[in-house]
């Protein structure tokens, strides 16, 4: 596979603010067609770290991703930002965000593809910065969902995250097929996620076999509740308790699942 690597030190940006945050865009591709995923990591840290393959909301590879990736991964982790739609499509705003995104949700091969040939890129690419027997996956809301088709595609990895996810799929996963650790962290009142998907996703993990899985339900929260840019009151809308209580749950599942110290969740 060819790849062309980029190396953008945001370290000093004011827009990200950020002392000791890096970036590092990596050009890869599929079947052809030309990637870009972006590392995000602490680069005053030379010691190993777990991995997390972070796949974004709908808006794909942009600032507000780096934050977030930062948020959930400060110094401890190094996160690798997934493109699932090709590095020439960077969707200006939620129209072209649901059309990028409606594709590759529609095709479900398609999202598992791309998402494990990011996990690989990431695995190759950051393997200096890596512990490898410790690698997660987080995503949100779109990213969500195509986190748990990682998880269902028969991935091993040490845990899989989704937040606000989408729950439904095109392929429900085979007996035997689920073996990574899933932690889903879901608004109760989503409306995007009615109780009817919920239920469906409870009986397909039964019916996968598997028993490592958890469903956190937050009551009052709605679709995109780790966003800050999300402002849809009743349907997608930014709660800041909500958000910080999902990220303490994500770092105490991390911690149990890749057999870390217990972290400080008060951050």
């Amino acid at each position: 596979m060819n790849r062309l690597l980029t190396t953008l030190i945001l370290a000093g940006s004011a827009s990200l603010a950020q002392a000791d945050m890096a970036t590092r865009a990596v050009d890869y591709h599929i079947d052809g067609e030309v990637f870009q995923g972006l590392l995000v990591y602490d680069d005053s840290v030379t010691a190993p770290r777990p991995g997390l393959l972070m796949v974004p909301n709908w808006m794909g590879v942009t600032e507000n991703a780096a934050k977030k990736a930062w948020r959930a991964a400060g110094s401890d982790y190094v996160v690798f930002i997934a493109d699932m739609y090709g590095r020439h499509i960077r969707p200006a705003d939620a129209a072209q965000a649901g059309a990028a995104a409606g594709a590759v949700k529609g095709d479900t091969e398609l999202m598992r593809t791309r998402v494990n040939a990011a996990l690989e890129v990431f695995r190759q690419e950051a393997a200096e910065l890596l512990d490898t027997s410790r690698m997660g996956a987080i995503g949100f809301c779109f990213g969500g969902t195509s986190v748990l088709e990682l998880a269902r595609s028969g991935t091993a990895l040490s845990s899989v995250v989704s937040f606000h996810g989408n729950l439904d799929t095109g392929l429900p996963a085979q007996p035997g097929a689920v073996k990574s650790p899933v932690l889903v962290l879901h608004g109760a009142d989503d409306p995007y996620v009615p109780p009817q998907q919920v239920a469906d996703f409870e009986a397909e993990m039964r019916n996968a076999g598997t028993d490592d899985w958890q469903l956190l339900s937050f009551g009052g929260a709605v679709h995109s509740f780790t966003d800050p840019t999300a402002n849809l009151p009743g349907q997608a809308m930014y709660d800041a308790r909500v958000a910080d209580r999902a990220f303490r749950q994500m770092r105490l599942f991390f911690a149990e699942t890749m057999a870390l110290p217990v972290p400080d969740t008060s951050r």
